[in-house]
């Protein structure tokens, strides 16, 4: 069990290399990771499908040998492919996608599909197809989501880098709550990873949540679309010039975060002082938080109506009430409520909102907020059997910064800043211009320096228990 810590506090990068230099083989990686699934999965629930079968060779490129796993939002041949929902339990994905493709060829070993919330429609990994994940920080706590899986996965060490999407903060919320690096590129900056096109999948962006600023930054490279603008390679250097950050705590519906978040908030602005930035405090986008969370929920509630309206077609039955959840029925009903203006109407709020944060950003570098609200909440706190109302309430309380960057195509990054006594971490969050992958990168290289985290292990961590 010792070596299987070893190999576990290792990043992707770390791991290659060994393999590279013959010290370990593909093969003893793999083992390595499947034991440490093996070990405290049964725990954490991050892994909702082990592929012990799957797993073939590794081909040779940058990542070769190193184990990683797929959030179950992705297809990958010959495994489940549910979304999180009972109404996909036993839907295996047969065709590859484009971003699959290139993580195969990077040399990157899918040992599974990990958890998440039904249709990343919520923010806590909790779901009646697969129960609760569990924070490997707190047990009793949410590792939020929806990427909620990967992320435990990755903070427990049973994996050193895990595929997730984000399409509000589903990348940066859990790596904020279980003190990882979590980068969403701009809009358009990676391949596809998905077959099907909506509103709501045109504001996610595919990503991983690792240890490492390198690993997040090499993925990039793997996966971006070299065809689209300016591609921008492997960042491998911190930034080297004083950047313009311009800063607020207001959240989209004009309140502020809680004591604890607003403490990491202020060691992280005296930092990048101290680091030579300038941080000027500006009053935030007038946002209509009200009317953005309700064009959210609605561009949501379309995209799984399309889901269901395929699924009446393509069966004899229709799409049963058990097998969705409660919260996501509520959001495809309150969609075909509104009629045939509701995603004009969206698209009208999504328009005011987006300016409003350019104007208001304009002549800066970077942007600053907390990730979170709040501290990570409770299992159950935002569980799908809950009203929909509450848990739009509660979801606006905690989720009141990331999802302007999904609906802008900025690229955004929740960086682990803050690791109190006691208590879970809390991440800081980044943004830049549509474009500016490299200039956030560059800056997340320079705060691992000024702060490392990678030896931060949680409680329930490999490397903490063995």
């Amino acid at each position: 069990m010792k070596e299987l810590a070893s190999l576990a506090r290792l990043d992707g990068m770390a791991q290659a290399e060994l393999c590279a230099r013959g010290e370990v083989s593909a093969d003893e990686l793999l083992d390595a990771c499947l034991a440490r699934i093996d070990a405290l999965n049964p725990l954490l629930r991050a892994v909702v499908t082990v592929a012990r079968e799957q797993p073939r060779p590794a081909s040779p490129g940058p990542f070769s040998g190193v184990p990683f796993l797929v959030k179950d939002a992705t297809p990958w041949p010959g495994l489940r492919w549910s979304l999180g929902s009972r109404l996909f339990a036993a839907n295996i994905a047969q065709q590859q996608t484009p971003y699959g493709r290139r993580l195969e060829e990077s040399g990157l070993v899918c040992v599974g599909k990990s958890a998440m919330s039904e249709f990343g429609l919520l923010g806590s990994t909790e779901t009646l197809l697969e129960g609760a994940t569990h924070n490997p920080w707190d047990l009793a706590s949410s590792p939020t989501g929806s990427s909620g899986g990967s992320a435990v996965a990755v903070a427990a060490g049973l994996v050193p880098l895990a595929h997730a999407n984000d399409g509000g903060g589903s990348i940066r919320n859990p790596a904020s709550a279980c003190g990882l690096f979590g980068f969403k590129p701009s809009r358009g900056r990676t391949v596809p990873a998905s077959f099907a096109s909506s509103d709501f999948g045109d504001m996610t962006s595919d990503h991983c949540i690792s240890r490492s600023v390198r690993d997040s930054a090499l993925f990039l490279s793997i996966t971006e679309d070299r065809s689209s603008g300016t591609p921008v390679g492997f960042v491998r250097e911190p930034i080297a010039r004083k950047l313009r950050i311009a800063t607020w705590t207001r959240t989209m519906l004009d309140a502020e975060p809680e004591p604890p978040v607003r403490r990491a908030y202020d060691e992280a602005v005296a930092l990048l002082t101290a680091l030579g930035h300038q941080v000027e405090p500006i009053v935030p986008p007038p946002f209509d938080g009200p009317a953005l969370s309700d064009a959210f929920f609605l561009v949501a509630g379309a995209a799984i109506a399309g889901v269901v309206e395929m699924m009446d077609q393509t069966r004899d039955v229709p799409v049963q009430s058990d097998e969705l959840e409660p919260f996501t029925w509520a959001l495809v009903e309150t969609f075909l409520a509104r009629g045939p203006d509701a995603l004009p109407y969206s698209r009208a709020v999504f328009a005011q909102a987006v300016h409003a944060y350019h104007e208001a950003t304009r002549g800066y570098d970077v942007v600053l907020t907390p990730t979170l609200a709040t501290e990570p909440w409770r299992i159950g706190h935002l569980s799908p059997v809950l009203g929909r109302e509450e848990l739009l309430r509660r979801t606006g309380r905690a989720v009141g910064y990331t999802p302007i960057h999904n609906i802008a195509g900025c690229p955004g990054m929740s960086v682990p800043l803050h690791f109190p006594e006691k208590g879970l971490p809390i991440g800081i969050h980044f943004a830049a211009a549509p474009g500016a992958d490299a200039l956030l990168l560059g800056l997340a290289y320079q705060l691992e320096e000024a702060r490392p985290w990678k030896d931060r292990w949680s409680p329930y961590s490999i490397p903490a228990l063995f």
